[in-house]
């Protein structure tokens, strides 16, 4: 029976959950998901001065909004470094590792050295065969793994495919500090071994990393996970991705208006493709998802495909799902005016959506459109409906807001036929008489049909916009 999968998403807490981690994760959960197996959460938290619990807090969070559930608890690295030096002690009585009492002074002339002769500037394994007896006295020593003097050490890699990396050019890294403290490279190893983890999905920057942590995994006689390291995200200039493409926290893109389910749709084609397939639900990216499909190429963050996408996810989304988000967004972003204007006017805001959902690419957009409901007169007019609003249009708008108090049906089919009369009779297209009617009912020239504008807001407001634009 073959051993049930194990993934593990693994960050650090000294900041957002960033995009190319969630990216990470959404692999991880995908492919642990698709073989019925798990996916662990490990928080790395060994760097004390930059770990912070506000900024793992921001991890679940973010973890959780994305629909990226985790298996278990999570797990605290930490809070393992006695696990840790245990095993680095194990490797000293295995003699797979040693004390090395060099200091930092005689550290820095190997480097100078090795570089003046044309060397890699590494550790030279003095300490390597010497004599305990030969210790200095009150010198606290690092503990160092063996690292095998020749030879290759091969990463087999679903993405890379055979990587080799030439032992000789591995230097005896530290693996317990002179504290008792451990490294990164020996926590991971450690962490992923006794975790179970079968696969490593990870960004291509470990992929050096990878090479001395099979060192470990060897010296300990501990099998190695199978390892995917995918190519980092990039900018739509093929430069490493930087805040101003769009690295930035998960909650940035929540704050910008983008729905959960879009980002996860958007996030799998950065690096994995199942044919030319753009759109695709999450069931179907959890049925579809394999390891040899993920890419070798770096992917490039496009903000206008993005925004596609959502604009997808906002047309398919239920009136009342949007609602919801809508006023968690306001209220997030600091939009106090609209959350109180959409709590409002909760049932017009539910009716008007699905005329507003084919106009929007963001949730952002989506609560501009909707201001229309329950703006206070006299309404702000942007500069765009302002051009619209031309004295004779002015004219034409005060004298169809005449018209409009004989009508008897407040409709949408009555308005309709009585501006269809009104633009006849003055020998004017309907845009005409429709467009001015826009800018002055909703201050802007994109909104749900006019005609359903005045039936949302009522008879009664739709006179009185009209009025403080044709008399102002």
């Amino acid at each position: 029976m073959a051993t049930p999968v194990v993934t593990r998403f693994a960050p650090s807490p000294t900041g957002y959950l960033h995009i190319g981690g969630a990216r990470t994760a959404l692999f991880n959960w995908a492919f642990s998901r698709h073989t019925g197996g798990k996916m662990l959460l490990r928080i790395e938290d060994t760097d004390r001065e930059r770990s912070t619990d506000g900024a793992v807090q921001a991890i679940f969070d973010g973890l959780k909004w994305l629909g990226l559930d985790w298996d278990g608890e999570p797990f605290m690295q930490f809070s393992r470094a006695a696990r840790h030096a245990e095993v680095a002690n194990e490797l000293l009585a295995r003699g797979q590792a040693y004390h090395c009492y060099c200091s930092p002074e005689e550290l820095a002339e190997m480097r100078e050295t090795a570089r003046a002769n044309g060397q890699p500037p590494r550790y030279n394994g003095y300490w390597r065969d010497r004599d305990p007896s030969e210790a200095p006295a009150g010198v606290a020593p690092v503990i160092r793994i063996k690292a095998p003097p020749s030879g290759e050490i091969r990463v087999h890699d679903h993405v890379q495919g055979e990587v080799v990396f030439k032992a000789e050019n591995l230097d005896d890294f530290i693996i317990l500090r002179s504290d008792g403290t451990p490294t990164y490279m020996l926590a991971v190893v450690v962490d992923d071994h006794d975790m179970g983890v079968t696969h490593i999905i990870r960004g291509d920057d470990h992929l050096t990393n990878a090479a001395r942590q099979i060192v470990i995994y060897n010296s300990m006689g501990w099998f190695v996970p199978e390892m995917s390291h995918i190519p980092l995200i990039h900018g739509p200039d093929g430069a490493k991705l930087s805040k101003r493409h769009g690295a930035l926290g998960v909650e940035s893109y929540r704050q910008m208006g983008y729905l959960p389910e879009a980002l996860r749709n958007y996030l799998a084609r950065l690096g994995w493709s199942h044919g030319d397939d753009e759109i695709f639900s999450t069931e179907q990216m959890v049925e579809w998802f394999s390891l040899d499909a993920l890419n070798k190429g770096a992917a490039r963050f496009d903000f206008v495909k993005l925004e596609s996408i959502n604009g997808h996810y906002i047309r398919e989304a239920t009136p009342q799902r949007l609602y919801d988000v809508m006023l968690e967004t306001a209220q997030e972003v600091g939009r106090q005016t609209d959350a109180d204007g959409l709590r409002a006017n909760r049932e017009t805001a539910l009716i008007a959506l699905p005329e507003l959902q084919p106009r929007a690419k963001t949730v952002l957009e989506l609560i501009d459109l909707a201001q229309f409901i329950y703006a206070v007169r006299p309404l702000a007019i942007d500069a765009a409906a302002a051009a619209q609003l031309t004295p004779e249009a002015k004219a034409n708008v005060g004298a169809f807001a005449e018209v409009l108090r004989t009508i008897d049906e407040w409709t949408v089919p009555a308005i309709d036929a009585a501006a269809r009369s009104f633009a006849e009779a003055r020998g004017l297209k309907l845009g005409k008489v429709a467009q001015p009617l826009r800018a002055a009912l909703t201050g802007r020239t994109i909104s749900p049909g006019i005609f359903e504008v005045m039936v949302l807001i009522g008879r009664d407001e739709t006179l009185a916009r009209l009025e403080d634009q044709a008399n102002p």
